[in-house]
């Protein structure tokens, strides 16, 4: 309602009606105010019906309709707020008017898919004798070895090296360098970035990017293409950066608003101060290289030493890495997932050097709001009045770390909540005590095996990360990376769009706070579970992947087992054939002889690689697109991942020229 429009509405009546009105408390005022509102949701519609006649601004169910006018065809409506068919209508005109270019080929596949993308014709790497009356000087038979980039490149979308035919055909994925053939390459990883977090610190030289103090990859941040005539290169999409690369093009990669970028005690590292070299590890726990004069950088291995002359040096670093989807937190848009800033705000470390101080002045309901991606390790408990609600949460694009020394302990009376959003939490477990009524995880990550060492081994894998004791306690999951969970059969869980990882197949990740007895009742969707689950009631598990199996002489009765299998449903997802649940609609497997076949495949088990529980390429179809929608089963079902890819393929058929033939392949 427009107030503005209230009042002018009310100006208008004859002063001896507002007269009376006042008189008799304002019901007259009152119902303009009624009129004022409907009229001011008038305007609105009116106004957006302006802005529905542009793709740019139109609302999201215009846009099928626009592209009926424009005979854009028809692709899969995802609903998703990862990917928009607006881009794919927007450029249809420019996709013909060069239609059969590489250039638009690449184009198309990154509308159509949401993902990064690079087109190659592979008709022109071939080698091939020359033509006498068409010399072609670039065509190289053989490459030379002097060269180190044409070698760095070899076998990826940016190979320049000539290769020899190949007959299999190029759309299943079999040839590629022949004289019909077009490569897709696709990138499904996404660069995420960590800005000005702390290094993690090893000694007074040595410090690794990552703040859990493993190895990580560093990526490229993807420079936007300006043309649709403009192939993709290197810096455009999001791939590791290698040795070579990151020394040959430093300034490229290297500063403020770049891939990546280094301070100490709050002043930029010069590029003629840096040296990019390979710091693998040594014998006695040493690293390779150390320099004397310069900074070395690892971009492989994430890992920095300072020279001889920097002792006791506070150092920050921006960097890049790759992920799969908006999840576990990071520096992504969170905000309409916020509680209402109606509530007191402690900001730290602006109010409040410490958390725990700021958890202290909110007991009584309120935020706490981290307004940086530093480290934080001093916090003990958290303890909430009767009736009232606290979120600890990271500020928008924030990930702050919060190094537990020991378990954090999470107490409420009465009626009492607690969130918490976008954190990444190590070192310790939570453990939920007396009367808590709800505690809700949103974009969360609670380190599986709490720490990492630094190749990324968990370090306590049969330590759970959660523990509920209170009875009654509704614990809410959506879009986290979780550990173990060990709630008490009284509580009640529900998980959504999440990994609960108990870091192997046969650890817990989901029973009794004694690891034998049946937890809480259970709800999960669109979910990937690593590990044996045990429930007093599976309510429903839909989309979901159970990778569970039981040890030799284990004391379960099965994998994934629930105590009350007359109530519930386990439907559209992946579970082992001896699991005891409730009645299974369109499960996998669906007959016994087919459980070897169908097991999930994934890219990476192991928490902090950056294709962490993402499907292989290898996985049975029965998997990557067995959801109740055809999408994938698990934690990314909502990536829509197989739709992207059936909405490219049939774009291409309308763009390939004739006689050609495309293929897609993923990088990532």
């Amino acid at each position: 309602m427009s107030f503005g429009l209230e009042e002018k509405l009310y100006e208008l009546l004859p002063s001896v009606y507002r007269i009376r009105d006042v008189e008799q408390s304002g019901p007259l005022k009152e119902l303009l105010s009624v009129i004022a509102e409907q009229v001011a949701l008038l305007e609105e519609d009116l106004a957006q019906l302006y802005d529905d006649q542009f793709i740019e601004t139109c609302a999201q169910w215009v846009v099928p309709y626009i592209g009926d006018l424009i005979g854009a065809r028809g692709l899969h409506a995802l609903t998703t707020t990862t990917f928009s068919r607006r881009a794919q209508v927007a450029n249809t005109l420019a996709y013909r008017r060069r239609k059969g270019t590489a250039a638009v080929l690449e184009q198309l596949a990154r509308d159509a898919t949401g993902w990064d993308a690079r087109a190659v014709e592979f008709f022109q790497l071939l080698a091939t004798t020359q033509y006498m009356n068409h010399l072609r000087p670039a065509n190289h038979y053989a490459p030379d070895l002097r060269e180190w980039e044409l070698l760095e490149r070899l076998n990826t979308p940016f190979d320049k090296i000539a290769h020899t035919a190949e007959v299999r055909r190029i759309a299943v994925g079999r040839g590629k360098y022949n004289i019909r053939n077009i490569g897709i390459f696709l990138w499904r990883l996404h660069s995420y970035s960590l800005t000005e977090s702390p290094a993690f610190k090893i000694d007074n030289r040595r410090f690794l990017f990552s703040p859990l103090g493993n190895n990580i990859p560093l990526y490229t941040f993807p420079e936007t293409e300006d043309k649709i005539t403009h192939l993709a290169e290197p810096i455009n999409v999001p791939m590791p950066i290698s040795r070579r690369v990151l020394d040959k093009y430093l300034n490229t990669y290297y500063g403020e608003h770049k891939s990546l970028f280094v301070r100490i005690d709050g002043k930029e590292i010069p590029k003629d101060k840096i040296s990019i070299c390979n710091l693998s590890d040594t014998s006695g726990g040493k690293w390779a290289h150390m320099p004397k004069k310069n900074c070395s950088i690892d971009p492989v291995l994430g890992r920095i030493v300072l020279p001889k002359s920097s002792p006791n040096a506070k150092l920050t670093v921006s960097f890049h890495y790759g992920f799969s989807a908006d999840m576990g937190g990071g520096e992504y848009g969170r905000s309409n997932t916020f509680a209402e800033d109606s509530q007191s705000v402690e900001q730290v470390p602006s109010d409040h050097t410490e958390i725990q101080d700021a958890l202290d002045q909110v007991k009584a309901g309120g935020i706490v709001e981290i307004e940086d991606s530093g480290r934080y390790e001093k916090i003990f408990s958290i303890e909430i009045a009767a009736g009232k609600h606290i979120e600890l949460r990271a500020a928008d694009k924030q990930r702050p770390c919060l190094v537990l020394q020991n378990e954090l302990k999470i107490s409420g009376e009465d009626d009492s909540r607690l969130t918490l959003n976008g954190l990444l939490i190590s070192g310790g477990t939570l453990l939920v005590s007396d009367k808590l009524r709800e505690l809700t995880l949103r974009h969360c990550t609670l380190v599986p095996g709490l720490k990492l060492s630094t190749d990324g081994t968990p370090q306590q894998p049969d330590v759970p990360i959660l523990v509920v004791e209170s009875a009654n306690t509704k614990v809410v999951i959506e879009h986290s990376i979780v550990g173990g969970l060990r709630i008490v059969d009284e509580a009640q869980t529900r998980i959504t769009d999440s990994i609960v990882d108990a870091v192997t197949e046969t650890g817990v990740a989901y029973a009794s706070p004694d690891n034998e007895s049946a937890g809480g009742k259970l709800y999960v969707e669109n979910c990937t579970f690593i590990g044996k689950v045990h429930t007093v009631l599976m309510e429903l598990a839909s989309n979901t992947i159970f990778l569970s199996d039981l040890k030799k002489d284990d004391s379960w009765k099965a994998p994934v087992l629930a105590e009350r299998r007359q109530i519930g449903c386990v439907r559209f997802s992946y579970l082992p054939w001896s699991s005891q649940v409730p009645r299974r609609y369109r499960c996998q497997p669906e007959k016994e002889h087919q459980a070897t076949r169908v097991r999930p495949q994934f890219t990476s088990l192991r928490y902090g690689d950056e294709g962490y529980c993402q499907l292989s390429l290898r996985c049975a179809s029965e998997i990557r697109q067995g959801a109740d929608d055809e999408a994938e089963m698990g934690a990314f079902h909502d990536l829509y991942q197989p739709q992207r890819e059936t909405n490219l393929r049939v774009c291409l058929d309308e763009y390939l020229r004739f006689g050609l033939e495309a293929g897609i392949f993923y990088v990532t």
